[in-house]
């Protein structure tokens, strides 16, 4: 396997953990890029963003002014400072994924684990727009969490 470089970046607070979370989003962003069997090299810079910094790039790209959980940035080619190929970049906004985590009886770490290998997949053009392909993304994504020792986040209880 060739080098992996993921850059992670604190935004404005909601991170007061985020040396940890920096730590366990170059984990998962890696196990996805294994569990797609990706073998060039590659850079994905991630954001450990505010709501208001997530909701600001939410409106601004895709037209939607709320903030979401994930947002990813497929990069449209070049090389940057590292030299390495970028393949994109993904932000997540702390407040809501540490709401969504306790909603859901999660930890946060699981979840944040659980939202870069999804944006890390939609960075290697996976997509949810179908049935099919919805299917298919979250067998790869609960087969990478599972690298990582982190229930499927699909499957039902019981």
């Amino acid at each position: 396997m060739d080098k992996w470089t993921v850059d992670v970046s604190l935004g404005e607070g909601e991170w007061p953990d985020g040396e940890e979370a920096a730590d366990w989003c170059s984990r998962a962003a890696c196990a996805a890029l294994a569990g797609a069997g990706r073998r060039k090299p590659a850079e994905i810079s991630v954001l450990l963003g505010s709501d208001s910094e997530v909701r600001e790039l939410n409106r601004r790209f895709r037209g939607l002014d709320r903030p979401t959980n994930v947002l990813s940035f497929p990069a449209g080619g070049g090389t940057w400072p590292g030299g390495l190929p970028p393949l994109g970049e993904i932000a997540l906004a702390g407040a809501t994924i540490r709401r969504e985590a306790a909603e859901q009886r999660k930890t946060l770490h699981d979840h944040v684990c659980h939202l870069v290998v999804h944006g890390t997949l939609h960075l290697l053009g996976f997509d949810h727009g179908t049935e099919e392909e919805a299917a298919r993304m979250e067998r790869l994504e609960a087969h990478c969490l599972e690298t990582l020792s982190i229930a499927d986040p699909y499957r039902e209880p019981g």
